[in-house]
């Protein structure tokens, strides 16, 4: 089975206070689009409004954790026959109404993942200066351990084509994991590109990164960039 419409994969933790509004706007603005929350075990509302809503979505019964619920978004879309499907977050810091222009490079065969990024045009919601620098950190990194350079890395903001649902459906970073996903992209051999686009801050609710928790990330992303290299590298 071939499904036309590329599929929205929204992972939501803890996001009652942002997945109604997000929602309701890809529902009533956007129907060219399919969708699909993933709850990942959230403990507020999160899963009692997208029931009573009549959302499409997968309820996880405990908290994997944004690789896992991207993941198992990936399993639907490759198990439901979508030949793109996008990430976005649930906390309404991506614009919908760019979606389309971050679809376009897979649609015109120039890449086969398209990531919305933030620094190319420079406008809209930077981020703090802290994690902008961790930004160019890990930018630097995976340019040293795969010669490709990506601005956006911890963007969540990104479109893939068929080929890379199958690859991430079957194996997909667990914590932390969209740096770790353009270095397994870059030894497939794919192709990247990155589109500018807008971000703003988020709507509602807290980040799950902050305070000791950025230190951990740094560290984690870091190790789990140079393993995934040399993982690569093993295999070939």
């Amino acid at each position: 089975m071939q499904t036309k419409n590329p599929l929205i994969i929204i992972p939501a933790y803890r996001e009652a206070e942002n997945i109604e509004k997000l929602v309701d706007n890809i529902i009533e603005n956007y129907p060219q689009y399919d969708y699909v929350i993933i709850n990942d075990g959230s403990k507020d509302a999160t899963r009692s409004i997208c029931q009573s809503r009549g959302y499409c979505f997968l309820d996880l019964p405990i908290n994997l954790g944004i690789g896992g619920a991207v993941q198992t978004g990936y399993q639907y879309a490759q198990r439901n026959g979508y030949e793109i499907a996008v990430q976005i977050d649930g906390d309404g810091q991506h614009d919908v109404s760019q979606l389309s222009k971050v679809l376009e490079p897979l649609e015109k065969g120039e890449a086969d993942i398209a990531i919305g990024s933030r620094f190319i045009e420079r406008e809209g919601f930077q981020s703090s200066s802290v994690r902008r620098f961790g930004i160019h950190f890990l930018s630097g990194l995976i340019f040293i351990c795969t010669g490709r350079r990506v601005k956006d890395v911890t963007s969540g903001y990104r479109a893939v084509n068929r080929r890379f649902i199958e690859i991430y459906a079957d194996s997909y970073p667990s914590d932390y994991p969209e740096p770790e996903a353009i270095v397994a992209a870059v030894m497939h051999r794919g192709k990247i590109k990155e589109v500018p686009v807008t971000m703003q801050e988020r709507q509602s609710g807290t980040s799950s990164i902050h305070a000791w928790k950025s230190v951990y990330y740094m560290v984690k992303v870091t190790l789990a960039i140079i393993i995934c290299r040399v993982s690569f590298g093993i295999r070939r």
